[in-house]
């Protein structure tokens, strides 16, 4: 097994706190030495005490699944014999209200557009056959509670 591990670091930088109106601002610093903007979404607190600029958590939880899904669908193209020349997704996840009644992350739907050079090319059969196996690998998406739903073109 692993470790992952991130900083996540706020500081007040106003007098007021206990009146709710402090900024959510704050970073993300990961093992690497990359640090992130991060803040509230300004759809759950609004701005100013949200920075709109700064990743929220929700961004990020799309962003790690679609991210997730991306490596494992390049290793198994590249296994397969496939050359991947470029892969976008403009994931988005949706928050709703859960069965429980919770304020939740209900569905994340991937479209993944990728691109392939040379002179073995996929079939739509072999490209939805490794969306599969990606997300059947994806540990991130093994990890969580709501449908992630693939539709790649």
């Amino acid at each position: 097994m692993s470790e992952h591990s991130a900083v996540v670091s706020w500081d007040r930088y106003t007098a007021e706190f206990t009146d709710g109106r402090y900024s959510r601002a704050h970073r993300w610093t990961f093992d690497g030495g990359a640090t992130v903007p991060a803040s509230s979404s300004p759809h759950v607190v609004p701005i100013p005490m949200s920075d709109p600029l700064g990743v929220d958590p929700e961004e990020a939880f799309v962003a790690s699944l679609s991210s997730c899904h991306m490596l494992w669908f390049l290793s198994i193209a590249a296994g397969r014999g496939f050359i991947v020349d470029r892969y976008e997704d403009h994931a988005v996840g949706t928050m709703g209200t859960d069965q429980a009644g919770r304020l939740a992350m209900t569905r994340v739907v991937l479209h993944p557009v990728v691109d392939f050079v040379g002179e073995l090319l996929p079939t739509d059969v072999d490209i939805r056959a490794m969306h599969e196996a990606a997300h059947a690998s994806c540990f991130i998406a093994n990890s969580v509670r709501c449908p992630v739903v693939v539709e790649g073109r």
